[in-house]
């Protein structure tokens, strides 16, 4: 396989690992490689009550996730901010979507401590778009942030924020706050941003990541893309180029899985093998660190990841 940049130079030879037919599996018949055990054991039911005594949502249970029985076994989780109903319908989330109608101040401070109680050395928050604010959230977002760094002072605080759609002020507000990683999933390349993310926009994502670099040089920048949604090789291979063009250190890539037939359908399944000579791709691009595989999301191993790119709290 050869790859060259738009202006026509190459950029590198390769030739890739021969494909079974499992990874062209049709719909309702996952690979082997994606099946993992069902989430049950005494931490992950621990963490589970303690997260309902805290009154807490984690983007673990909201989205799905097919890691949560792995990482909340480990005692981590995504905690998730501003409510569990988004204002966009991005038709591969399961988050819910609508108008939202949470609010609660003292969420921050109940997260901060969570994150003491619990010990840990590296955290991940989200939060589902809140259009409907002025700020998109963005001052509840440097709530937490300060929240957490008062009540753990030696926790990584790594932030998965929204786009606030595109206002600097808001991205500012959240900065200013110094998250140690700040995390903006650009999920997919720009060709079908309209069929997948409704309500984002690609340059606006590559926009955020330039500011973020100028304002804050010191905090590393991070995104993530799901494959499977109908992406062709070569646009995957410019849109990581963008990424690592626009400042980002630390990319994850895994694998899109339906949440309900009323989801967007996968195109088709990657075999791991796939994911790893991506991986090489970016490493070659530029990357400080490359998280790829088939059950990757953008918290999984988070702690692992930042390690691996030498990131501190």
């Amino acid at each position: 396989m050869i790859w060259f940049d738009r202006t026509g130079q190459l950029l590198m030879t390769r030739s890739l690992p021969v494909i079974q037919p499992a990874s062209l599996t049709p719909e309702g018949r996952k690979p082997a490689w994606l099946k993992v055990r069902a989430p049950g054991g005494p931490n992950y039911m621990h963490l589970k009550s303690r997260m309902r005594e805290w009154n807490l949502h984690s983007v673990c249970e909201e989205a799905h996730c097919p890691n949560i029985g792995e990482c909340w076994e480990e005692a981590t989780a995504t905690f998730m901010i501003l409510g569990d109903v988004c204002t966009r319908n991005c038709g591969y989330c399961a988050i819910a979507h609508g108008r939202p109608v949470w609010e609660d101040r003292e969420e921050p401070e109940r997260i901060g401590r969570a994150v003491g109680e619990l010990g840990l050395e590296h955290v991940v928050i989200t939060s589902v778009n809140r259009d409907d604010l002025a700020d998109g959230g963005a001052a509840h977002w440097a709530a937490t942030i300060q929240a957490v760094k008062r009540h753990a002072p030696c926790c990584r605080v790594e932030v998965l924020i929204p786009d606030f759609q595109g206002e600097a002020p808001s991205l500012e507000t959240v900065l200013a706050a110094r998250p140690d990683i700040l995390n903006h999933n650009t999920e997919t390349v720009p060709r079908l941003y309209k069929y997948a993310r409704h309500g984002g926009r690609y340059e606006r994502a590559l926009e955020l990541f330039r500011r973020a670099r100028a304002w804050a040089p010191e905090i590393p920048r991070k995104s993530g893309i799901i494959l499977g949604l109908g992406e062709e090789h070569q646009e995957l291979v410019a849109t990581m180029r963008d990424l690592s063009e626009a400042g980002v250190s630390l990319l994850t890539l895994g694998q899109y899985l339906r949440p309900s037939a009323g989801h967007l359908p996968v195109a088709r399944y990657y075999h791991p093998d796939e994911f790893a000579e991506l991986a090489a791709i970016g490493r070659e691009l530029g990357f400080a660190h490359v998280e790829s595989g088939p059950l990757v999301r953008s918290s999984y191993h988070a702690k692992r990841q930042a390690d691996a790119a030498g990131v501190s709290a």
